[in-house]
């Protein structure tokens, strides 16, 4: 799986050996931006040795509102007739083991388990029969909201867009079953939420065509799909934890601004 991480002060991309606790190290532009090719260095170092970050760096994120039905029915909304879309800046996006910043503007966090796309080349008005050429590669994302603010606003910019609102990791996973992936998200340990994404409305390929049809997705650029039902509060000092069959773990505390 590729990571992307911090060792000696610089950050790279490896290929994470996760059953030999390891890193092998990637040289080179993972999405050929510059041209050039990315190279299996042979350098490995231990994964104690790095720091993981976010997987990717995107310019944005495009995220998906209510694409599972049972979460439709938990916030009494309706099916909607097509992709509902809404946006998160790059500022919002933290990796593995960062810290959530509460808000002091909210007094109702909340947090939302969700697969997230990574896009590893240009995208524009794409359909969903080449969705896959367009795709690096699957993370796991937890989607924070400020409920009060959301409801508040009666729009979602502020109430998704503080910085830290979108942990991203621990790897991108090419190659996995993304119609039918089991998500569990813990709080302090606890079960929250247990869906599977072949509960979503909209599949990956559908959502990559509305997307693309409205905005250029660029290489790196992250899509977050949607979150099962079970959403619910966070507190200074919570563990949220999303885990992803065929991916991994991430995890995230909260702390006071």
């Amino acid at each position: 799986m590729i990571i992307r991480f911090e060792r000696n002060g610089k950050n790279k991309h490896g290929w994470m050996v996760e059953e030999e606790n390891k890193v092998r190290v990637i040289e080179g532009d993972i999405y050929k931006r510059d041209g050039g090719k990315p190279v299996m260095t042979g350098l490995e170092v231990p994964l104690s040795e790095v720091k993981l970050l976010s997987p990717s760096a995107p310019s944005k994120v495009v995220c998906i509102g209510i694409n599972y039905e049972d979460h439709i029915k938990e916030m009494g909304s309706d099916v909607p007739a097509e992709p509902l879309m809404f946006l998160k800046p790059s500022t919002t996006v933290i990796g593995p083991g960062d810290a959530i910043v509460y808000p002091s503007a909210t007094q109702n966090l909340h947090y939302e388990g969700e697969l997230a796309v990574v896009i590893k080349k240009e995208a524009r008005n794409i359909t969903a029969a080449e969705a896959e050429d367009y795709i690096l590669g699957f993370t796991c994302a937890l989607d924070i909201t400020a409920r009060d603010l959301q409801q508040q606003d009666g729009q979602w910019t502020r109430a998704k867009g503080f910085d830290t609102f979108c942990p991203l990791g621990p790897a991108i996973a090419a190659k996995v079953d993304y119609q039918n992936l089991r998500i569990v998200t813990k709080v302090n340990g606890e079960i929250r939420q247990d869906g599977s994404t072949s509960q979503m409305i909209f599949s990956v390929p559908q959502l990559l065509e509305a997307v693309t049809s409205v905005m250029t997705l660029l290489p790196g650029d992250v899509v977050l799909t949607g979150t099962p039902a079970g959403v619910g509060p966070l507190q200074p000092g919570d563990e949220v934890s999303v885990t992803i069959e065929g991916i991994g773990t991430l995890t995230n505390k909260v702390v006071s601004k």
